[in-house]
């Protein structure tokens, strides 16, 4: 049984804590996540790189919820495909009545994942091309942009902290932009169920 893993960089640390020790998966790509400003355009590049592994493993793991543009993507593919559920990244390690719940407790909040603490005030900038103006420190666009956020809620997931430095870039991340930075721990049921549910595919698969 072999089992290819497309994602989406942000996950990392959460799908290695999973998958890492598991001879199965034996193809593992993870795509820049600053892909998610260009919707489209991720939907074919995904589909390109799913596809490029057919016949070299019975399924795949993609590392994504519906993230606006992926809604049906394991119908759009020539692999079998297990992505994951919910909105985005943050409602796959939440789920959907924990994030809302959230949300409830202050609208503007920013959440960061380790993922997103390694991402940092650099990452968003990259990823928003905060930077293209010369003369213009981009920390002021930034800060534009979040006009409207209170919190940043960083959340414990057990997957690879950077020896905390994850944890630290996240509170850098609040302190720059004037944010509340809360801390709160979540499993990572919604992740293991997507593995589980791509190894009994590939298990099947490889048996016909």
């Amino acid at each position: 049984m072999k089992i290819g893993i497309v994602a989406c960089d942000i996950l990392e640390p959460e799908i290695e804590l999973l998958t890492k020790d598991d001879p199965d998966f034996v193809h593992r790509e993870y795509v820049e996540f600053a892909l998610h400003e260009y919707s489209d355009e991720m939907r074919a590049i995904l589909i390109e790189k799913v596809n490029a592994l057919k016949g070299k493993v019975d399924a795949v793991l993609l590392g994504y919820a519906v993230c606006q543009s992926l809604g049906g993507f394991p119908d759009s593919v020539d692999v079998p495909t297990v992505m994951l559920e919910g909105d985005d990244c943050i409602c796959a390690l939440l789920g959907a009545k924990d994030y809302n719940e959230e949300k409830k407790i202050c609208t503007g909040t920013w959440f960061s994942s380790p993922g997103w603490g390694r991402a940092g005030t650099e990452g968003l900038i990259k990823e928003f091309h905060l930077d293209s103006v010369e003369g213009t420190d981009p920390i002021v666009f930034l800060k534009m942009l979040f006009e409207s956020y209170e919190r940043c809620l960083y959340i414990h997931t057990g997957g690879n902290d950077g020896g905390g430095e994850f944890l630290k870039r996240s509170k850098e991340f609040a302190d720059a932009l004037k944010l509340r930075h809360d801390e709160r721990e979540c499993d990572l049921t919604r992740i293991e169920d997507a593995v589980k549910k791509v190894k009994i595919l590939a298990g099947n698969v490889s048996q016909t």
